[in-house]
């Protein structure tokens, strides 16, 4: 039943994290530095908290009773995952939307599943998933099938997008559906798509630097609810201080973008409609925030070992191919091209079906 539910609970937060472009559509007369920063502060700065408040009693003295050095490095982690996620347009612009993609996401599977469990084979700590368990064990060897399985299913989906792009000869969009103008230098966008996948997958890396705090959480609420498994929410305390990392990359380079752009009159912009934009670019904030929520929920039924990330990610990549096909990115493309997305999106699901399995073996 774990299983289930925390399958269950990452395909929610793989469905907000695939949506959450779409408010943005609705923004007029912004420059992306404006809208991605209004929403930001919401997805960074005030809904976690909030989230937090909501269901940790006190979750600001856990945080302020945690050594500085965990906090030091689940800082640290925010920081370098938000260089990862601004590098992956530089990666798509590069290579094209599809390659670029494929490559960043699939980079960022790889390393955020299979990295922490590596190191829990270096040093062992209890109820950690270790590699060498993967390896030795019919359920680890099932989860890992499930990756590669998912990996193969980003290669196709990329060949579709790489397709679409050829057959409409025009930037495509990425996976959130934001537009991209593509300028294709294959070794410096293969070197920018390492970067980023790699430093993308430190949002895990972050969840796991982070841990003790979760883990105090986690104590507290079993104290005061015996016998009834491990708290949903632990790592919504966890959240608040990844984030603050994040929000800091964002807001420094969105601000750099507004002065050398000139728009910062944006924001009080009266020829604009100030108060649909405000409240589109926070709608899409706070559902990009909710990929987290509902993944700690999930994390809580399945651990934050490999097959969380790998479900996290698979729904992700599911939910924005999904978009695409049903506000038409798709139209005007070759019946193969269109066959061969549709063929990538199933791979995934299989991916999916094999993760949940190896996690009801566990």
């Amino acid at each position: 039943m774990n299983a289930i539910l925390g399958v269950i609970f990452h395909f929610l937060g793989g469905f907000a994290s695939g949506s959450f472009y779409i408010p943005y559509k609705k923004v007029k007369g912004w420059a992306w530095e404006s809208y991605w920063i209004v929403g930001g502060l919401f997805s960074w700065l005030i809904v976690p908290p909030l989230a937090a408040w909501l269901t940790i009693p006190n979750f600001s003295q856990i945080i302020s009773e945690t050594g500085g050095s965990v906090i030091g490095y689940t800082f640290l982690f925010g920081i370098l995952w938000g260089i990862g996620g601004l590098t992956y347009g530089l990666g798509v612009r590069y290579l094209g939307v599809s390659l670029g993609s494929s490559i960043i996401l699939g980079l960022c599977m790889v390393f955020g599943s299979l990295i922490p469990s590596i190191y829990y084979d270096l040093f062992p700590a209890e109820g950690k998933d270790t590699f060498s368990a993967l390896i030795g064990t019919n359920w680890g060897l099932t989860v890992l099938l499930g990756l590669a399985v998912c990996v193969a299913g980003i290669v196709i989906c990329g060949k579709a997008g790489t397709r679409k792009e050829k057959e409409l000869a025009k930037g495509g969009t990425d996976p959130h559906g934001a537009v991209v103008k593509t300028e294709y230098k294959f070794g410096l966008g293969l070197a920018v798509s390492i970067i980023s996948g790699v430093l993308s997958a430190c949002f895990n890396f972050g969840l796991e630097a982070g841990k003790p705090m979760a883990e105090v959480a986690n104590k507290l609420w079993q104290n005061a609810n015996p016998g009834q498994g491990n708290f949903l929410y632990m790592n919504n305390v966890t959240y608040v201080v990844i984030l603050w990392g994040g929000l800091t990359t964002n807001f420094i380079w969105c601000m750099i973008l507004n002065a050398r752009n000139k728009t910062f009159g944006d924001y009080t912009n009266k020829k604009t409609p100030l108060l649909s934009n405000y409240i589109f670019a926070a709608l899409a904030g706070t559902t990009w925030f909710l990929q987290f929520f509902f993944y700690g929920m999930g994390e809580s039924k399945l651990g934050n070992g490999p097959s969380s990330w790998i479900l996290h990610m698979a729904f992700i990549i599911l939910t924005a191919n999904a978009w695409g096909l049903i506000l038409k990115e798709w139209a005007g493309v070759s019946k193969k091209t269109k066959t061969t997305v549709i063929i990538g999106i199933l791979t995934i699901i299989v991916s999916v079906l094999l993760v949940g399995y190896g996690n009801s073996l566990k």
